[in-house]
């Protein structure tokens, strides 16, 4: 069926069925994340002997991935292209819709599951501040034009929950199409009742996507933490067979030779446990070591678990290399404490990753404001199409050096003073009110000359002839 001829009960049964086929793997990656994956690469047959007796150790280096370069990614404000100041309306809106925090988890959904989603909305407590909300793609799916790789389908599906016993009581969707929004309520497997309907007349879907690492064949997007996953799997083993093998090799083993069962017992003449026999420091008996019974006592050296340090710092090291993180980040030390210079200089790559992550990201900001003016203002603003989103540098130079570099182009002339505010991260409301400071400094400093001028001087005598 072609997207023109269906109905909105058939979007939401397609829409539906490839966000099912989908949320396994973004639940996957999900997991990833928050460091509750599955343990790989170990015999199944021996996972299941071991059974309770062995648990999982955890390096989560996706979530490091993620974190390090998210860290990075802060909105400070909008503007126009043809104006040199921000755009305070916006960055109001952005405010009141609390996007400082939400923005930073549509990032980290973005990083880890290829995209989040930005949707644009009435606000009936006030239409002057339209609403956005971020969306998880867990929950949300859309469909793209082949043509113009625009959004034509949206869906949104959630459920609720009842909160002592976590059993779904009722399952709800939102269906965003280009000139309406229709809300349903699932009465069946595959049946879904329309409950309400918007019809904006936008002429555009009012839901944005945020990709992450967008490409022309993959429009929704690609993992941060894909090429990392493989090389966390077999860390994640090191480390595990690791502990297994402190237990039972890095404490010196013991073999006893003529000893019975019933030798093993404690001060009480009550036989001590297995774990007691194995790890216990003093062995004490009645038979004697070489004796007519040839009891005897062999102890083994320890391991010293040397092989599993290096597999683990090799695999940091791959991790490193695909991911752009400097040394430090993973816990690699070097014999040399590095300089100023070296650090910035290992952070070339992320810095570079996060600035190519500021440039996807913030034209969906930019569309997103465009539907916020449309449904502010009841019609599409030309100028919206000049805005510009303003970033944070990602770099970590210190303040010092950055502001000397600064004041230096300030007074050469290269830099006015509202671009070095800029460049110094200060938000725009900031900018503002430091603009307010000097516009009133100006105004008593020429008070004041002005009073010196006109106040009459005291008279002074005559020079003698």
């Amino acid at each position: 069926m072609e997207a023109k001829d269906r109905t909105p009960e058939d979007w939401v049964a397609y829409l539906a069925r490839v966000h099912e086929g989908l949320e396994p793997g973004l639940e996957k990656l999900n997991r990833y994340y928050e460091g509750k994956q599955d343990l790989s690469y170990l015999n199944p047959e021996l996972l299941e002997e071991l059974g309770d007796q062995i648990r999982q150790v955890v390096i989560n280096w996706p979530a490091l991935v993620v974190d390090s370069l998210e860290e990075r990614l802060d909105v400070e404000g909008f503007r126009y292209a043809d104006d040199e100041s921000a755009a305070d309306d916006l960055w109001k809106i952005w405010q009141a819709n609390g996007m400082d925090e939400k923005s930073q988890q549509a990032h980290i959904d973005a990083l880890v599951m290829r995209r989040s989603f930005l949707v644009v909305g009435t606000n009936e407590k006030d239409a002057s501040t339209p609403l956005v909300t971020v969306e998880s793609p867990l929950q949300m799916q859309v469909d793209r034009d082949p043509r113009t790789r625009q959004v034509r389908a949206a869906l949104k599906r959630w459920r609720e929950q009842d909160p002592i016993t976590d059993a779904v009581t009722d399952r709800y969707a939102a269906l965003y199409l280009p000139d309406e929004t229709v809300y349903y309520k699932q009465t069946s497997v595959t049946s879904w009742a329309e409950t309400d309907r918007d019809e904006h007349k936008l002429g555009e879907v009012p839901v944005v996507p945020l990709v992450n690492r967008g490409r022309i064949m993959k429009p929704n997007g690609s993992s941060e933490i894909a090429n990392v996953l493989p090389i966390s799997d077999a860390a994640c083993k090191a480390a595990t067979d690791m502990m297994v093998s402190e237990e039972f090799h890095a404490v010196p083993r013991r073999v006893a030779f003529g000893v019975d069962e019933e030798d093993f017992v404690d001060q009480n003449g009550q036989r001590v446990s297995k774990w007691s026999r194995i790890a216990g420091r003093i062995w004490a008996m009645s038979k004697k070591r070489g004796g007519e019974d040839g009891a005897d006592v062999v102890q083994f050296p320890e391991a010293q678990l040397a092989n599993f340090h290096s597999t683990i710092e090799l695999l940091a090291r791959l991790v490193g290399g695909l991911s752009g993180l400097p040394p430090n980040f993973l816990g690699l030390d070097t014999n040399n404490p590095p300089s100023a210079d070296a650090i910035r200089s290992a952070e070339t790559r992320l810095v570079k990753r996060a600035e190519r992550r500021q440039r996807s990201f913030g034209g969906s900001y930019e569309q997103m404001n465009r539907l916020i003016l449309r449904f502010r203002d009841g019609g599409w603003d030309p100028r919206s199409l000049n805005l510009e989103t303003l970033w944070r540098d990602p770099s970590t130079p210190t303040f010092a050096q950055k502001a000397d570099a600064v004041v230096k182009l300030v007074q050469a002339g290269v830099l006015p003073h509202e671009q070095a505010w800029e460049d110094l991260g200060y938000t725009a409301v900031q900018q503002e009110r430091m603009r307010r400071m000097l516009d009133d400094q100006a105004s008593r400093l020429a008070f004041a000359d002005l009073g010196a001028i006109t106040t009459d001087p005291t008279p002074r005598p005559e020079p003698a002839a």
